[in-house]
């Protein structure tokens, strides 16, 4: 539900009145955030959309390929524009997304013989295709100015878990005088899990109009965000032997790290309420050290999570119709455990500690900032069901050249449609859907450490997310 100065496409709802604090029923609705807080904080996250950041935030923004900065429905839409936090009436969300992303890898056999390293030749398929993800949000009115709220979800997160040895002949034979005692040698199944989850308190003001650039109403939103992640790793043992801290390397199970940053946003109407334009900055998320894999990570763990810029527009066609079209921009390339190149000569590797892992130019995954493009639909088919779509295209997130070290990180999913839906079951309460088909898509290269050896990696995903929404003290 949409406050009296509505975004297109929105439905007003009646006028608050008072300040709206106290009137929270306390003792139901505190006792189900605390519940849903404790589910999400022990909830695996995997979502690897664009790169491994989510397609959007928000069912109705999921419900238009992540569409929808400009034009805020749900309480977790903070995550795309906090200033549209002012839009919406006293409420919270709730949402369980289930993500099933399909991860392979093939490694062809045209490499150099052994003792060349190569990735054993043959197609692999990751394990453990479904994860639950929660959300939760609540939006809690000062006035009809000022509001302020809290909302928790997935951030971003990576998982592949492979039924071989992926790295099992980069390693010297077990009693070589390259590997004595065979500590170097990967005798167990690969994979890495990376799931981030963030919480962020929302303040956002309405600011009046601005007559002078036809603005009719704007708002502006801050939220500073606390971020937690966990990461593993395991069957990375031949890596130990490149690495500045070996003990370091991989099988230390999980470590967490934690820190955050802030989201600043704009949100204005124009041509009488019948265009929203919106624009927002998430600042990288400053990360504690995963002091457990400093030997993996560069700069001795360092894994910050990228910065994000968010711009959109929501214009209202008729009344019941309302098209919108989003730009973002995933700066991937300034977190250098993943921005690094891992075409490095092993000859530069074993002679500057830099470059070895863990080392401050140590080995990457290759990845570059990527751009997103998102177009959806909005229609308010009756009083109570409103449909969604969308499509949204990213851009590839590293070089051909890294490929082969990216079975890891096989983020290779470029192209997203969605559909969504709500229905409103009485005047407060709404349920909520979204299905999101990402492509299929496969990108082919070599490695570095495989010489002329090529391969691919491919993924495609399935996201089904369903969510209730209720106003609250109405």
């Amino acid at each position: 539900a949409c406050r009296p100065y509505r975004a297109p496409g929105c439905i007003p709802s009646k006028t608050r009145t008072g300040p709206g604090l106290e009137d929270l029923q306390m003792s139901k609705n505190c006792s189900l955030t605390v519940t849903f807080l404790l589910v999400c904080l022990t909830a695996r996250v995997a979502l690897a959309t664009n790169g491994y950041m989510s397609h959007g935030y928000g069912i109705t923004s999921k419900g238009m390929a992540g569409a929808g900065m400009a034009l805020p429905q749900d309480t977790l839409s903070v995550y795309n524009n906090p200033a549209g936090l002012t839009r919406l009436d006293k409420r919270y969300d709730l949402e369980l997304e289930l993500f099933s992303p399909r991860r392979e890898y093939q490694a062809n056999d045209d490499f150099a013989p052994p003792p060349s390293a190569s990735v054993p030749p043959g197609r692999e398929e990751s394990s453990n295709d479904y994860f639950l993800i929660p959300g939760f949000g609540i939006n809690l009115p000062i006035d009809d100015q000022r509001t302020i709220g809290i909302a928790l979800a997935g951030q971003g997160g990576m998982n592949t878990e492979y039924d071989t040895a992926t790295f099992a002949n980069f390693a010297a034979p077990p009693g070589s005088p390259l590997n004595p005692s065979g500590e170097f040698t990967a005798g167990e199944p690969t994979g890495v899990d990376l799931a981030q989850m963030a919480l962020g308190l929302t303040y956002a003001q309405e600011l009046g109009p601005f007559a002078g650039l036809g603005i009719t109403r704007q708002s502006i939103g801050i939220t500073p965000i606390i971020a937690v992640q966990r990461f593993k790793a395991r069957g990375l043992q031949p890596f130990r032997a490149l690495s500045v801290s070996p003990d370091k390397v991989t099988n230390n199970g999980y470590d967490y790290s934690w820190g955050g940053g802030v989201r600043i946003g704009w949100l204005g109407s124009l041509l009488h309420d019948q265009l929203n334009v919106g624009v927002s900055y998430q600042s990288k998320l400053w990360m504690s050290d995963f002091d457990d894999y400093e030997g993996l990570f560069a700069k001795g763990g360092d894994f910050d999570i990228p910065a994000i810029f968010n711009f959109g527009m929501a214009f209202l066609i008729t009344p019941e119709l309302s098209l919108l079209a989003d730009f973002k921009r995933i700066f991937y390339d300034d977190i250098d455990a993943l921005a690094n190149t891992n075409d490095i000569a092993l000859g530069d590797i074993i002679t500057d500690p830099d470059k070895r892992l863990g080392g401050d130019e140590g080995l990457g995954f290759g990845w570059e900032d990527i751009n997103v493009y998102s177009v959806g639909l909005q229609y308010r088919a009756t009083e109570k069901l409103t449909v969604r779509a969308g499509y949204s295209a990213a851009d590839k997130p590293w070089k051909n050249v890294n490929t082969l070290f990216n079975v890891l990180a096989p983020a290779t999913v470029e192209k997203h449609a969605s559909l969504g839906a709500s229905y409103g079951l009485d005047k407060q309460s709404r349920v909520n859907f979204a299905y999101t088909h990402a492509f299929k898509n496969t990108i082919e290269g070599t490695s570095t450490f495989t010489g002329p050896q090529t391969g691919y990696v491919r993924m495609h995903q399935n996201i089904l997310q369903i969510s209730y929404s209720r106003d609250i003290g109405m």
